[in-house]
This record gives structure tokens, sequence and C-alpha cells, in this order.
């Protein structure tokens, strides 16, 4: 999915839990990180350090995305963590946030006016793709470079 606000995601979410009775949602941005490098690793893209096996990206991307899992899974076995489009998270966006945060598992910052986007898109430099960068956007923006995945919780609530 592309062209997609973080508001919409929030839409289609409501309606995704209504019809099916369970409980999707955005994982958070300290989720998405530990699974893009794949349970914790220090890969620095998701899946290792070579960047045209695990993702597409401004010099290999021809300039559209792509469909899923035609490059190389990381190791828990997701693909396309890193590039081909940038993935909405649950967390507002806070720069600074990280420079005083818990180091495990931090919640994120409490409120802001953006929300974070993770792994870069098909349109990005590779220093973009890499699985500790993030960047923040109003979650009313939609743009063919933004995406979402989405987790389960396993205890419905």
């Amino acid at each position: 999915v592309e062209n997609v606000s973080w508001n919409d995601v929030q839409e289609y979410i409501n309606k995704l839990n209504s019809k099916t009775g369970k409980k999707y949602r955005l994982p958070t941005e300290a989720e998405w990180e530990y699974a893009a490098r794949s349970g914790g690793k220090k890969e620095r893209y998701a899946g290792g350090s070579d960047i045209d096996s695990v993702a597409w990206y401004d010099k290999n991307s021809g300039t559209k995305t792509h469909p899923v899992g035609q490059k190389q899974p990381n190791g828990l076995g997701l693909y396309d963590m890193s590039g081909n489009v940038w993935e909405w998270v649950q967390d507002w966006y806070d720069e600074n946030y990280y420079k005083n945060s818990p180091k495990d598992n931090p919640k994120g910052a409490g409120s802001g006016y953006d929300r974070v986007l993770r792994g870069g898109s098909w349109c990005s430099d590779p220093e973009l793709l890499r699985a500790a960068y993030r960047v923040g956007s109003d979650p009313d923006n939609r743009d063919g470079s933004s995406g979402f995945r989405l987790v389960v919780s396993s205890v419905r609530q």
C-alpha cells in the first residue's frame, strides 16, 4: 500500500479490527526497528549491509514501487523494511526523544505534531534506508513513497 496518510491507516485499522475481531495496529517505533534489525542485530539495512540485495531505492527502483518480496528478506523473514516505501509507525516524532529515552523498549514521545516514518523508499538515498534512520511527517500527509505494515496483538483486548 502506498499514498496513504497516518490518519488513513488509523481509519483502515479501526475498520479491520471491527470486521475481524482482532487487534491490528501499527508497530511502535521500537518494535519496527527491532524487527527491521532481524531481532535486534547490528544491521545497517534490514537484512544486512548489501543494500542492493535487500532494498529498492533511488539507484535501482526505476523511480517506482515494486511488489513486496522481490528482494531478500531479513533474518526474521520480513521483506522490504528498507526501501520501497516509508512505513508509518505509531509514535509521535520528537527529534531528541532517543537521547533521553529508556534503552529497552522506549515508548516514544507522548505528543507532537508529526508522526514517525521508518525505512526509506524507492526514491531515497541509501543513507535514509539505514535501520536507525527516522523522519517525522504530518499525519495527514499522503504521497507515493509512504505506506505501512501492521502487527496484530496476540491478546484480544
